[in-house]
């Protein structure tokens, strides 16, 4: 009998990881691109630095025999990646030209979009007890982090695009995962590089629209170059974790739980860079992370619904099966008896 393989990061580090990468990342790159820090302000392009380191330490690994490479068809990857990219493109247009406010609630509707396309592409279904533990976190961190909103209608297509996009990028991560019995790291080894081609090639052009400064006149003191190289090394960590956490649960449940980044972010930022914390922003963090214990539970319990009404059917299977042999077996009997009559 073969042993199971176990796995390297357990569930519990995999979500450990992502959250204090991305909360790590948001931090430095506060640093790296704030005014009042190193005004790095290219932050797509920032992105295909993050993608190249990627690439390059899967590209290692490889090499070295950590990972194996798997086959994923050339045009699978290069169409998640267009998908990928216009989610990022998407989300900084829409910070450029939406209010914080409705930037915040265009994040939080990824939720229910994203419970939306999984449903209709892979026909899952969610109990009320998911649903209202989605509808309190979506609540608790809107609470916490819409303030000002105001709409227009280029900011609100590109909303929607970024919402769209990032939603189905992170299904698609799962989906290719099951599909080409891909490791989530091998996959992410598959993907970055394209990504960060085209980001590094692209994003100079994006950003220039964005804030209309070119990356090309940029002034690389010491300390920017050391918050740039700090984020790329912490984007490595949050990209394998992303993918590592929707391959072993759903982009449903990264999603929710996602946003204890948010409330980790709001507690740094008052900490650290002496942001302003509310009683309603606490407030709002305790709703949310109420709502994703709520969450935690409720999807734990209805995967034990799950197990017993499996076994269940299972027992039920198995009665039917003795029973229909029983009946053969009689039906042998009776069978060989009248044969026996005959003879006689």
């Amino acid at each position: 009998m073969d042993l199971e393989k176990k796995p390297v990061v357990s569930d519990v580090g995999a979500w450990g990881m992502n959250i204090v990468s991305s909360v790590g990342i948001i931090m430095a790159n506060k640093q790296l691109m704030s005014p009042n820090g190193y005004a790095f302000c290219f932050a797509t392009t920032l992105t295909g630095f993050h993608f190249t380191v990627t690439a390059l330490v899967g590209w290692i690994s490889n090499a070295t025999g950590y990972s194996v490479s798997k086959y994923v068809p050339l045009w699978e990857l290069v169409w998640f990646s267009i998908v990928a990219n216009m989610s990022i493109t998407g989300m900084n247009l829409s910070l450029m030209l939406n209010s914080v406010g409705f930037y915040q609630i265009s994040k939080l509707s990824m939720i229910p979009v994203v419970c939306l396309m999984e449903w209709i592409l892979h026909s899952k279904h969610y109990t009320t007890r998911v649903i209202l533990s989605v509808i309190v976190v979506a609540f608790g961190v809107g609470i916490c982090t819409v303030t000002d909103v105001e709409i227009n209608a280029k900011g609100f297509i590109c909303a929607c695009v970024a919402v769209f996009c990032t939603s189905l990028q992170q299904i698609t991560i799962g989906s290719f995962q099951k599909k080409y019995n891909i490791g989530s790291f091998e996959l992410l080894s598959k993907t970055a590089p394209i990504q960060a081609a085209s980001l590094i090639v692209l994003g100079p052009f994006v950003d220039y629209y964005l804030n209309g400064h070119s990356i090309v006149k940029y002034h690389y003191s010491t300390g920017a170059v050391f918050f740039i190289l700090l984020s790329c090394s912490l984007a490595v960590f949050c990209n394998m974790s992303q993918y590592l956490c929707i391959g072993r649960f759903s982009a449903t449940s990264f999603q929710v739980l996602g946003h204890m980044k948010t409330v980790c972010v709001l507690i740094l930022g008052w900490i650290l860079f002496d942001s302003a914390l509310t009683l309603k922003n606490i407030l709002g963090m305790l709703v949310a992370v109420f709502g994703m214990i709520v969450y935690s539970w409720a999807v734990e319990a209805d995967k034990k619904s799950a197990k017993f009404v499996s076994a269940k059917s299972s027992d039920i299977l198995n009665g039917e099966d003795v029973k229909l042999l029983k009946d053969k077996s009689n039906g042998l009997i009776d069978s060989d008896l009248e044969h026996g009559q005959m003879k006689s």
